[in-house]
This record gives structure tokens, C-alpha cells and sequence, in this order.
């Protein structure tokens, strides 16, 4: 062999050699390199895992491209662990949400939400008190707490009492309970809401807590057209209830507000409306067929009337009866009590072409009336802005024409008792102070009293008659 052939046979040599130790470095640092892989997108998404610290987008792998781990390559068992976690979102101002993903046992007594799977590492209790008024202290301070923690202790001493085959929706009725606008507005608005962005579609078993017998027999048709499964009460509860899953806490979009933008199935305040009268109408014997109907027939204003010390009293409500009744309405007066059944409410208010009264917990009402009806609602001084986001923008939302009669300081009590000159008349947004403390709130709508001007209040009933009118002859027509 010669000089040239042994030399070429001495670089093949080389080349392979450096070829078979590239490959090893290769493997070997592929072997030893550690696994980066993120959590499902349903834990990460403005939530944080119990027990763990919320991660940054770097350490999630999201920056430095190390790609989630694929379902299909994780064994049942390591999905299982994946999935039974219990996590939270406290991102929102007006609540808290938790949900415990996977076999729960609720534990009454101690309002103790146990997981029952074994999870992937050490789980952190969490608390939450559901009720959609995060920012109010003093109202949160009232509403139970409960506790969501990994079950310890042997299987035989988790015993399920009674057992659901669907996940449980849990959230407290506290707070401002007895009030008609909150009872709506911090409870069956916002379980609206959550019901249709939390389970779309999906069969769940409400778990309710602070709920008293009144409340129970008021909205028992209510609860029952969102769900047909017997309702959980958490301070009534006898023995232990287990559930595939459950989730706590109410979400809110605002006083009396849905946001279509933020539910999967773009549900408004008219689909909320829609489903009052699915709840009303269950069950109900078919209605005998109404009598031929007259061309003198009137459009029905329910007036709703207030007694007593709780304020906005119509002090001449006599005079103004009088009055809707001499420009044209059939005139029904409406003064709702606690005990008052709110299947007739909604009868009486829903065959109705208009409802008027002082700013109040009783123009709640107006969501029974049916679209295209009237709403005509009188603003005592001080509550603009108060009138404006509890029942003018509900009022538009459900479509209802929207009339507004704002008071004189001549029609108010407060006249008497602060004088003219006050700045709690002349200029109620000073006395304010940019806020809307207790005591202000005591002024203008528990010590305020109106007695409308006959004269001035004759247009605005004038006003709210023709739209009434008008939608009675669409609806004769139609």
C-alpha cells in the first residue's frame, strides 16, 4: 500500500470517528437535558394552582419554546394527576371563583370541600366566600367561608352520604338578603351568568348557602327552571354530599348587567328576561281564552307604592292615581311585601302596559314587564346616578321604552328639614364628596320623601300613557 492510499485511509478513520462522538454528545444531551412542560391551558388561564407559585411566562416555557405536553402521549394515570387540582382566580374586583377539579366531598359542618383524588404534589388549602360584593368588607364579613383541601385520612372515612352525578355550583344568598334589588342583583343576575359561562348547556346541582325559608319559597321556581336536581343547602344539609367537581363563587358583569361579550353563548339581559317567563310559565294550567277586548280598552299602569319609615314615600299618592286615571290608564296600585309571592308579582306585572314609581327596590319589578312596555321612573334628589345604573340600563337592556321624572327640591321632604340654601339640594354631587357613603345614602333614599307637584308630574304621566298606549295597539294589532 502506498504513502497516499494510507493517508486517505487515515482521514476516513478521523471522519468517522468525529461523526460517532458528535451522535453521542447529541444523545447524551438530549437524555439529560430536564422536561419543560405546561400546565392545561383551563389551570393557567388567570387562575394559580393551589400550592404552587403562579409561573412567568418564561418558566412556563412559553418564551423559550418548549412545546406543552401532548395528551396524547400522557399515560391515563398522568393526566388524571394533571386534572385533579383545586385552583382559583381572585383577579376580579367584584369576586373570587375557585373550582375543584375532580371527586369532591363537601363536609357541611365545616363548609369543607375535599378532594378525594390524589394529585401530583402538595395541594395548599384555598378559601372563599361566594358572594359577588368582594369590595364591600362589611358585607363580606357576613358570608361563610369555605375551605377547598386535599382529603387526608384512609378512603373508608370519606364516606359520600349522598352522591351527585353532576358538578355542584356553590355560592352564598347573604349580604343584602331581604332586599328585592340585591337579591336580584348580587344573587340571581350574577347566577344567571355564571350558570351560562361555567356550565353551557351542562346539568349541574346548585349548593347554596344563608338561604332562609322566605327565600327558599320566593325564588323556588326560579332555581328550579336553571336546574331540575334537588337544591343543596349547605346550613340545612344532614350528612356529607359528593360531586365529580364543583365550582364556588358567583361572576358578575356589574350591577344588574350581562356582558354577551363574556359568556360563550353570548346570553344579554334579554335572554335573562326571557328566562323569567320560562320560569313563570312551567307548570302553569292553560289560561281560559281572554275576553273580545273593546276599543275603550286601557292601557294598565301599576303604580308601586312604599309605607311607612323606609323613605320615598309617595306622601300624595291619592293625587296621582287620581291623575293617571283622568289621562287614560287603568290604574293598579302595587305594594310589594317580603312575603308577597313572586308569581303574582310577575302576573300582575307582566300582563301590565307601564310601571311607575319612586327610585326603589320595587322597580326590580320591571323586569317582569314584557318588551316594548314602559317603565317610567321617578328620580328623587341625590339619586341620578344611582337610577341610572340600577334600573334605566336594565330597563333599555330587557327593551323597555324609558321615561324619567326628576323631582324639584319643592317636591322633596329634605326642602323642609335642610332648607333651600343646603348643598345636599342645591348640589347633590358636592354633598356626595365623589362617593356614596352610608350617610348619604341615609339622606337620599331613607330620609327623603317626595309630593309631586300635580301640574309638573301631569306631562310625565301624559308621556309615559302614549308609549303604553302605543305598544298596546302594536300588540292588538300584531
Amino acid at each position: 500500500m502506498n504513502k497516499r492510499s494510507q493517508g486517505a485511509r487515515g482521514v476516513l478513520v478521523g471522519l468517522v470517528f468525529f461523526v460517532a462522538l458528535l451522535v453521542l454528545r447529541i444523545d447524551v444531551s438530549t437524555v439529560s437535558r430536564p422536561s419543560v412542560t405546561t400546565p392545561p391551558h383551563s389551570l393557567t388561564k388567570n387562575v394559580q394552582v393551589a400550592g404552587t407559585k403562579r409561573l412567568s411566562p418564561t418558566q412556563r416555557g412559553e418564551i423559550t419554546g418548549a412545546p406543552p405536553l401532548d395528551s396524547q402521549t400522557q399515560s391515563p394515570e398522568s393526566r388524571e394527576l394533571a386534572a385533579a387540582a383545586i385552583t382559583c382566580d381572585r383577579s376580579h374586583r367584584a369576586y373570587d371563583t375557585c373550582t375543584v377539579n375532580g371527586p369532591t366531598l363537601l363536609h357541611p359542618p365545616t363548609a369543607t370541600f375535599f378532594l378525594l383524588r390524589p394529585t401530583a404534589g402538595r395541594l395548599s388549602p384555598e378559601r372563599i366566600r361566594p358572594h359577588p360584593r368582594k369590595w364591600e368588607n362589611s358585607t363580606m364579613s357576613k358570608i361563610k367561608e369555605f375551605t377547598l383541601a386535599l382529603a387526608a385520612g384512609p378512603p373508608e372515612g370519606r364516606r359520600c352520604d349522598v352522591e351527585h352525578d353532576a358538578p355542584a355550583l356553590v355560592f352564598s344568598v347573604g349580604g343584602y338578603t331581604g332586599n328585592f334589588f340585591h337579591e336580584f342583583g348580587d344573587g340571581l343576575v350574577p347566577l344567571f351568568v355564571t350558570a351560562n359561562t361555567v356550565f353551557p348547556g351542562r346539568d349541574f346541582v346548585l349548593v347554596i348557602d344563608g338561604a332562609t325559608g322566605r327565600w327558599i319559597h320566593k325564588y323556588g321556581d326560579l332555581l328550579r327552571a336553571l336546574s331540575d336536581r334537588p337544591v343543596v343547602y349547605v346550613d340545612r344539609a344532614k350528612g356529607s354530599h359528593c360531586f365529580p367537581s364543583a365550582s364556588l363563587g358567583l361572576i358578575s358583569h356589574g350591577f344588574m348587567t350581562i356582558n354577551p361579550k363574556l359568556t360563550p353563548n353570548s346570553r344579554t339581559f334579554l335572554h335573562f328576561r326571557r328566562f323569567l317567563d320560562e320560569a313563570y310559565r312551567r307548570n302553569r294550567p292553560e289560561a281560559p281564552a281572554a275576553a273580545p277586548r273593546s276599543p275603550a280598552w286601557r292601557p294598565r299602569l301599576v303604580i308601586t307604592a312604599r309605607s311607612g319609615g323606609v323613605g320615598r314615600v309617595i306622601l300624595n299618592r291619592k293625587e296621582v292615581t287620581d291623575l293617571a286615571e283622568a289621562v287614560g290608564f287603568e290604574v293598579a296600585v302595587f305594594e310589594p311585601k317580603r312575603s308577597t309571592p313572586l308569581r303574582e308579582a310577575y302576573e300582575l306585572i307582566n300582563s301590565s302596559h307601564a310601571l311607575v314609581g319612586v327610585h326603589g327596590a320595587a322597580l326590580t319589578h320591571t323586569l317582569f314587564l314584557r318588551p316594548g312596555a314602559v317603565l317610567g321612573q321617578v328620580v328623587p334628589i341625590g339619586a341620578g346616578w344611582v337610577a341610572r345604573a340600577c334600573f334605566e340600563e336594565p330597563a333599555r337592556a330587557v327593551g323597555l321604552s324609558y321615561v324619567e321624572y326628576r323631582i324639584a327640591p319643592e317636591e322633596s321632604s329634605l326642602l323642609e328639614r335642610y332648607g333651600r340654601d343646603s348643598v345636599l339640594l342645591k348640589d347633590p354631587a358636592a354633598a356626595n364628596g365623589g362617593g356614596w357613603s352610608a350617610k348619604v345614602m341615609r339622606v337620599y333614599l331613607k330620609e327623603q320623601n317626595v309630593r309631586l307637584d300635580v301640574v309638573r308630574i301631569r306631562g310625565f304621566l301624559e308621556e309615559v300613557y302614549e308609549k303604553a298606549k302605543k305598544f298596546m295597539e302594536e300588540e292588538r294589532q300584531g
